[in-house]
């Protein structure tokens, strides 16, 4: 009875997402049929027109999750390795229920956030000092006023992926054997060596699986970017100016929909779960390869 209402739910999971999948294509057939993968090399998007494109929201989406990675990755694997290895008993008890709360805030407040107090904070002390120190690439453009763009964006995302790379890190640290960190300090390791030479490679696997998994939850995020990324239109090189992504395209225009708009959101619709279900893939491939003895062999 166990094992038939288990697999009764595994098979609705399933079926579900067979059903969304189905009704995105469904969804999207006229825009596949008219605009084809052409979709995703033209940026414009003219809905008074009927003219779409898909490439700015997936280069919005790509530069908002890279700056989300680059920041959150390591911030949230410290985190993570501070909580699990290094923190006193009394210190993990309190910072570690801290980050998984923040894990809990809605995307909506944090968008609030990012619009009140973030946007005007990049406007007015990072911008200016990038561009000074780095104004040769052209990633950091001209500073702007308002503050609100794809570089806000990203910092906003990484706000939101820190606290689930931290927490999973945490726990994958806290499964390495005692007897093998403690075997390697009593051959005369330091800290730092038990760290690098036995932690991190026997949890590199499972490290790289919750990076993972912390991108697709910046590539789905929808209104907190919507709120913070500036609603720009084109492709541009600079970080600083306005831009688009696919799941805040996606909750920006359906409200209102015009013309024929409907069909090229659920082509962005399918896109973006295509990216997401890869992801999911992605993760859950390098998640079974994590194994602390072979790792520690090898």
């Amino acid at each position: 009875m166990l094992y038939a209402a288990c697999a009764l739910a595994g098979l609705s999971a399933l079926a579900l997402v067979a059903e969304i999948v189905r009704e995105l294509v469904r969804g999207a057939a006229p825009a596949i049929s008219r605009y084809g993968l052409a979709f995703v090399l033209h940026s414009r998007w003219a809905p008074n027109f009927g003219r779409f494109g898909g490439a700015q929201a997936l280069y919005g989406t790509g530069m908002t999750s890279a700056i989300a990675l680059a920041l959150a990755a390591p911030i949230g694997l410290a985190i993570g390795l501070y909580l699990a290895v290094l923190a006193p008993s009394g210190v993990r008890a309190v910072v570690g229920p801290l980050v998984e709360l923040l894990a809990a805030i809605p995307s909506v407040i944090v968008g609030f956030w990012g619009v009140d107090v973030l946007a005007p904070f990049v406007a007015h002390h990072l911008e200016g000092p990038l561009h000074a120190a780095l104004g040769g690439i052209p990633l950091f453009g001209a500073p702007q006023t308002t503050g609100l763009s794809v570089f806000t964006a990203g910092l906003t995302l990484a706000l939101m992926v820190v606290p689930i790379v931290a927490a999973l890190s945490r726990d994958l640290f806290a499964t390495v054997p005692r007897e093998l960190t403690d075997g390697a300090a009593a051959l005369g390791a330091t800290r730092w060596e038990v760290i690098r030479g036995v932690v991190l490679p026997a949890t590199a696997s499972g490290l790289a699986a919750a990076i993972v998994l912390g991108l697709g939850r910046a590539l789905g995020e929808a209104i907190a970017v919507l709120q913070v990324i500036g609603d720009g239109e084109g492709i541009h090189a600079s970080l600083f100016l306005p831009g688009n992504a696919l799941a805040p395209r996606i909750a920006q225009e359906f409200i209102s929909p015009v013309g024929n708009e409907i069909p090229a959101l659920f082509y962005l619709g399918l896109i973006l779960l295509a990216i997401e279900l890869s992801i999911s893939l992605i993760a859950r491939w390098i998640g079974r390869r994590f194994d602390v003895t072979r790792a520690l062999s090898t």
